[in-house]
Parts: structure tokens; sequence; C-alpha cells
């Protein structure tokens, strides 16, 4: 395996503190490799010295000879006065862009929506991104750096770009890395996790989820060492084995090691007591949503709406950005009065909403945390039955991340991440008994997000979240629901049914299937007689080598059941052996989807 980038003894200090202190690393050939850390521990500083856009005060970055490295920052460097197609693929021919699969693989998946003559100075900040986005992605890297690439994108787009990532090297060819709290995601496209922690990267086998089984193997064998956080990674554990079969149908670690850490460890919430203490609260009436229809300017944003919320229910809303999920939101809490219909609310529901704006904290900004929480509640309740317990508000603030010397910070020298917290700290000292969370995970670390997950297992009441994060819908709530075509639908197949149902209206729309004024060549012309039967050969031979490789991972897996479990170094070789076929087989699976579809 060809080695591209590395880092040998690289220190990097700024002013108040040192960020890495002899920090060795390697990035080879055919590498998918997440990074995950708290906000502030380095991410973005590691990826940034190994794509080369910042510099170390002392040690060496060495580079492969003419290895071509794609950045993603989170800056937006884009030209205001430049147009979308000019921002994407610079003075490129048209005929050279267009009849190019990867650049129109890009258009369709993250920018057809955009007219491709607009200028970028009239365009929303989450426009800018996804095109910066795409400019990154329609060139030929040896390796693609990126940095929070789903913040702005929908699940639909999240979805599209883990598939691209997937299918755009052969198995182990290219480098990619990526910074990003986005779980899910995590899983979906990486091989190896670098966890960023006290002046050092330490690397994990797998993505997300084997990230979290070794993390928690090594805090049992240091149990002495951040046991909150522990408890924390094993019950994430524990839901990752329980919850949707997508999340572990390639798993990266032996099944029977997951399962013997987990025994023992209850579900994630206790459904039964949170529905009971729900409904002694909110009676059996909280919202009913009856034939309702929302215009704006005559234009239907939703229509037909029947929704009756019951007690402790705990839903996920989807839809396409503009479909009409705020809105949706609004009749509930009662912000918006619907064009026809009628909206009921129970008698007793008290509804608070964590909206994406701050202004709970706007009054608070010059105060320190301690008294903002201070003029609050004196305690909070957690949990249910025999396992509840009273909490301080300072006891809340460190269950959600906060250290003892940050509660005489001002409001506004808080970070982003730490602001939404406290935002949600007041919300919850309200004690409302419905909450709406409207993207709730903004600027949280994989850690924070787990802390959040765990405060909501033991919240008693009715929940609805709004949230681009799947791993996070799927975390907290117990169903799902989309807008489609100004209509509310349930999702009993969950994100994986939305996915599908939104494939079937792209698939009848092709008009919108590239941004508007940009019109590139398409591959799905009509086959000839003696093209036809070229392309149904090579399908018959995917078939059969997908076969082939399906049979050889199921043999190397069953032989790990049977191999010495402490020759750690020959069951890492295995391990990579399985991924390498796993991904070889996603990308010929991508390969026979798409030369079906030619086919009709």
């Amino acid at each position: 395996m060809a080695h591209l980038i590395g880092l040998d003894s690289v220190r990097l200090e700024y002013p108040t503190r040192v960020v890495f202190d002899s920090l060795t690393l390697g990035v080879d050939e055919g590498d998918r490799i997440g990074i995950v850390g708290r906000n502030g521990d380095g991410k973005s500083s590691a990826l940034a010295l190994l794509a080369g856009t910042l510099e170390p005060d002392a040690g060496r970055v060495t580079r492969r000879g003419g290895v071509r490295v794609g950045v993603l920052d989170q800056s937006d460097t884009l030209d205001p006065a430049s147009t979308v197609g000019a921002a994407i693929v610079g003075d490129r021919p048209e005929h050279e862009w267009a009849g190019d699969s990867r650049v129109r693989d890009v258009l369709r998946g993250l920018v057809a929506d955009l007219d491709w003559d607009a200028q970028i100075g009239t365009l929303s900040g989450g426009q800018r991104r996804r095109i910066s986005l795409a400019r990154v992605l329609v060139g030929d890297w040896d390796v693609v750096a990126l940095d929070e690439p789903t913040n702005h994108l929908d699940v639909e787009a999240i979805d599209w770009l883990a598939s691209h990532l997937n299918r755009r090297w052969p198995a182990g060819s290219g480098a990619l890395l990526v910074v990003t709290h986005d779980r899910w995601f995590l899983d979906a496209v990486c091989t190896t996790t670098w966890e960023v922690h006290d002046q050092v990267v330490e690397p994990f086998e797998g993505g997300y989820a084997a990230y979290i089984l070794q993390r928690v193997e090594r805090d049992r064998q240091a149990a002495a060492i951040e046991q909150r956080r522990q408890n924390l990674a094993r019950k994430e554990l524990a839901w990752l084995r329980r919850g949707a079969p997508a999340r572990t149908s390639k798993p990266k670690f032996r099944i029977d090691a997951a399962n013997e850490l987990i025994s023992g460890v209850p579900e994630p919430r206790e459904k039964t007591e949170l529905q009971a203490l729900a409904v002694s609260r909110l009676g059996k009436d909280v919202v009913d949503l009856l034939g309702v229809d929302v215009s704006y300017d005559d234009r239907p944003i939703l229509r037909g709406v029947e929704w009756r919320v019951a007690p402790g229910e705990r839903t996920g809303i989807l839809g396409v950005n503009g479909a009409g999920k705020s809105t949706l939101l609004g009749l509930i809490d009662g912000s918006v009065v619907p064009s026809h219909g009628r909206v009921k609310q129970g008698k007793t529901v008290r509804i608070a909403t964590l909206t994406q704006r701050m202004d709970e904290l706007e009054p608070h900004l010059d105060e320190p945390v301690r008294i903002v929480v201070g003029r609050l509640r004196t305690t909070y309740t957690l949990g249910t039955g025999s396992k509840s317990q009273e909490l301080t508000p300072g006891q809340l603030l460190e269950r959600l991340g906060f250290s003892s010397a940050q509660l005489s910070t001002p409001v506004r020298d808080l970070s982003g991440g730490q602001q939404r917290r406290l935002q949600l700290l007041l919300i919850l000292l309200e004690q409302p008994n419905v909450l709406i969370l409207d993207e709730p995970t903004n600027d949280l670390d994989t850690d924070m997000l787990a802390a959040l997950e765990d405060l909501l297992d033991t919240w008693a009441g009715t929940l609805l979240v709004v949230s681009h994060d799947r791993y996070f819908l799927e975390r907290v709530t117990d169903q799902q629901y989309a807008i489609l075509d100004t209509r509310l639908r349930h999702l009993p197949g969950g994100v994986d049914e939305y996915l599908q149902l939104r494939a079937q209206q792209r698939a009848a729309s092709p008009a919108s299937s590239t941004p508007s004024g940009a019109q590139p060549h398409d591959a799905g012309e009509a086959l000839s007689g003696s093209q036809r039967r070229a392309v149904e050969k090579e399908v018959s031979a995917i078939e059969r080598r997908i076969e082939r490789l399906g049979s050889q991972i199921d043999r190397v897996k069953n032989a790990l059941a049977d191999h010495d479990q402490s020759d750690y170094v020959a069951l890492g070789e295995r391990m990579r052996e399985i991924a390498t076929w796993e991904d070889e087989r996603a990308a010929l699976e991508e390969q026979w989807l798409e030369l079906s579809e030619s086919l009709g």
C-alpha cells in the first residue's frame, strides 16, 4: 500500500495552548479515514496539516511526488461576483465537463436546484456551501480532505455524498480524510477512525460503530479514566447493536465480542414508564391536526394533514429544504395558523421549541452562566420511577459538558456548541411536556451528541425532531414522518423508505436532475442492439463477481470465530481484507445498478 502523506514529529502551537506535540501520522493509498474528537481538540488542525493548508511549528510534513489533494475547509472563499457554473467548473469548456460522468454525478447530487448562471453573492450560506463541496468533488484528486462536508446538506444529499465517495476510487486506491460529527456518515464511508484528544491522534480500526466498541474496551481496561464517558459509549453501542438492521449490516468488528460487551446493558429508554408518565402529565390529548391546509400567496405548502400527536410520542420529521417542516412545527406550537382545517391543542400542553436561532440567550449575553441558571428552577427531575433523580442546574450543566470554570464565563464568550447546550438547558428547566427540536445537533461534537441523547432518553413527554443528522434522528425517535409533495406521510420503513420515495420522485421528474441552465450530456441515451448485448454481458459478469465476493467474505468471517483472539495482528489483517472486499462489492453493486438502469 503506497504512502501518500505523512506527519513526522509535528508540533503545532497557538498563543494560548499546544495543539500537537511530536505528532506522527501517515495516509496511504486506499485509506478512508474519519477524524473525530471534542470541539477545540484539533480535528480541523490535523486535517489542515495533512492537506498542506497549515504549516507546523516544528517537524516535517512529507508528501509523495505528484500527489494531488482536494480540500474543503469550513471557510467560504467563493467570489461573490462569480456564477454558479464558473465557481464549480472554472473555465473548462462545456463539452469537456459535460462529457465527464463524475461532473454530471456531482451536479445532479448537489446543485440540481440552482440556476447555473446565478451570482454567488445572491445565494444563501447553505447553497454556497454545496457549491464549495461540488467544486472539490468535480476535481481529479489522489486525496480528498473534507472538513464538515455534511453541514447544510439534508438526509438525501448526505446519502448521495456517501455513495459518491464510496465509488469515487477503485478499492485500494485514492484516500479520503473527513472531519465530521455525522456518525451515520462515518459508518457509511470510513474504514479507519482517528480520535483527536490530549495533543495526540489515536487510530481505531473501522467506522464509528467499530470505534465505539474499541473505545469502550479501552475505557474498560482503564476504568478509573473517564468513567462517565465509558458509560455513555456503552449505552450508545447497545443501541447500535439493537437498532435498525441497516446500521449493523456491515460490521467491522466481531459480533460475539459486541454482544458480550453489552450483555446486561438495558435498552436506551424505559419506553413503558416514559409513556405512562407522559400520559399522566399530558392526558390523552396533545395536539390534533385535522384536515389542515397551509398556503402562502396561493402557493400550497401543506395539504390535507391529518395527525393526532400522542402523549409520549417520539417522532422525526423528514423533508427537503422548503418542503414545509418548519410550517408543520409552527402548526404544532401555535405560531402558524392553518388556511383550512383545525388545530386542537390539549388543555395541559406546555410546548417548548429549540429553534436554530439563539433567541433565549439574547437577553443574557453579558451575564455569567451561573447567574443565568441561578434564576431558574433549583432542581430538575431526570428519569422515571425508582430510577428518577433530582439534579441541580449546575449538575445538569455538567451532564451537558460544562466545567466548573465555564460557569463564570459570560454567555457571549461561550462557543457555538456551548451556547446551544445552554439554550437547551434553559428550555428543559421550563419543564415542558412537548419538546420540539429544530436541528438540535448543530455545533455539537460526537461526545456531546451522545450526552444529549442520553439526556433525552430520560425525558418524559412528547418529542418532535427535525434533523438532517440521520444517526441522531434514528437514535432519539421511535418513528418518522416525511413531507412529500405537500402531504404528510408516515414512514414505517424509516429513513431508508424516505430515500426510496425521494428517488422515485426524482425519476418521475427528470428535468430536475441537472442545474437550471446547465445541459450536460445524458449518459442514459437508448442503446443500440450491439451495445445492449455488451451491457448485458457485463452485468452478468458483475453478478458472478459479486456472488464470489460474498462467499469469500462469509468464509473469512466464519473463520474469525475460531481464530486466536489474542493474535491482534492477524485479526487486523483479516478485518482489513474483509473491509477491502466489502468496498469492492459495494462498488460493483453500484456499477450493476447503473448498467441495469441503462437496460431499462
